[in-house]
């Protein structure tokens, strides 16, 4: 499990906007930052930094209950899910994420 902070976690993504990243299902993605705002380029809402901050105190707090984005609870979980696989900010979820 990661043991980065949120903020660096936030840095990372910035860092990488633009940048292919795929969901679950296999559905391609870019996002940008803005202020406290992640634009997903398949959604016309924003995921903003306290949706982001709680989505990953999840992963951090409870990693063996969080087997999906489902799990995450959060508005633009796929997305979000699929930040935190690119950066290997979660682990050995392949297998049960299929069934989600």
């Amino acid at each position: 499990m990661s043991s980065y902070t949120n903020d660096e976690v936030w840095e990372l993504l910035k860092e990488h906007q633009n940048e292919e990243c795929l969901t679950t299902k296999g559905l391609p993605f870019t996002y940008t930052i803005k202020g406290g705002e992640i634009f997903i380029s398949r959604r016309s809402k924003s995921i903003t930094r306290s949706t982001f901050d709680a989505a990953y105190k999840k992963i951090q707090e409870t990693p063996e209950l969080i087997t999906g984005p489902k799990k995450l609870g959060v508005f633009g979980a796929p997305y979000l899910w699929a930040l935190f696989r690119k950066f290997h900010l979660i682990e050995g979820q392949d297998k049960k994420e299929r069934k989600e």
